[in-house]
């Protein structure tokens, strides 16, 4: 097994960081690496805003709800771009709606995420901690604001990531024969008897953000995470519309 898989197997999400910046080489190479990831059809529908500003940084942990987001040395904002190449084609007497559709953007949050988690990768081979923001999703709205966003751009995602001041437990995951099939989706009769076993084990599982008390099984865990929103989270599908992309076609 190769270091890159040894890294991968062996990921954790870090909330606490040493409050140190990293080399500038370090930041070219994690930036050179987001550059070359894949993308669909070659479009390159992202973009990324580094929060250097600490206030800002405040604003944004306020916004997700998570006070450590603030004190993550770097702290990168992936971006779904639809703007710069409609601008492009826009100069050149080429723009259409069809550049600006649902599909568009689909492949532009692909690009994002695929981009994200390369630099992730590339982040975890260096020895550096990271931590996936999804809550930037809070309020998308405040986001798009706090980064002067234009029409045709949306948040996908925040990435924070530096020198790791903690050592989580590995989060346990359920058997992967429960999310891998052949040729068709299979359906189980009875999915507690399937994960009783996982539930034991991540009832043995200690998060670092709750006082270090153990966590719920995971079936419990289901309709509190998932069976419920986060304020404001309801209204992304209407901002999405707002930033300008067209969606009822």
């Amino acid at each position: 097994m190769n270091e890159t898989i040894k890294n991968q197997l062996n990921h954790r999400t870090i909330r606490e960081f040493k409050d140190e910046k990293l080399d500038e080489g370090v930041i070219e190479s994690l930036l050179n690496v987001a550059n070359m990831s894949p993308s669909s059809n070659g479009m390159q529908f992202f973009s990324i805003v580094k929060i250097t500003d600490p206030e800002l940084k405040k604003k944004f942990a306020a916004n997700g709800l998570q006070d450590y987001m603030a004190r993550a040395p770097h702290l990168w904002i992936f971006v779904v771009d639809l703007y710069r190449n409609y601008t492009i084609a826009k100069e050149n007497g080429q723009e259409n709606d069809e550049m600006i559709g649902f599909d568009k953007f689909i492949q532009g949050f692909t690009d994002s995420i695929i981009a994200a988690q390369n630099v992730t990768v590339a982040a975890e081979s260096l020895g550096l901690g990271v931590n996936y923001f999804g809550n930037i999703h809070n309020d998308t709205k405040n986001i798009i604001e706090l980064l002067n966003l234009p029409k045709l751009t949306y948040p996908a995602v925040g990435l924070g990531f530096g020198l790791a001041n903690q050592e989580p437990q590995l989060k346990p995951r359920m058997d992967i024969n429960l999310k891998t099939f052949e040729n068709s989706y299979q359906t189980f009769d009875n999915y507690n008897e399937k994960i009783a076993e996982y539930d034991k084990e991540m009832t043995t599982y200690y998060d670092l953000r709750n006082a270090n008390r153990r966590v719920d099984s995971f079936s419990t865990q289901i309709p509190k995470k998932q069976g419920t929103i986060i304020a404001n989270r309801n209204k992304m599908f209407e901002t999405l519309i707002d930033q300008g992309f067209i969606i009822n076609k």
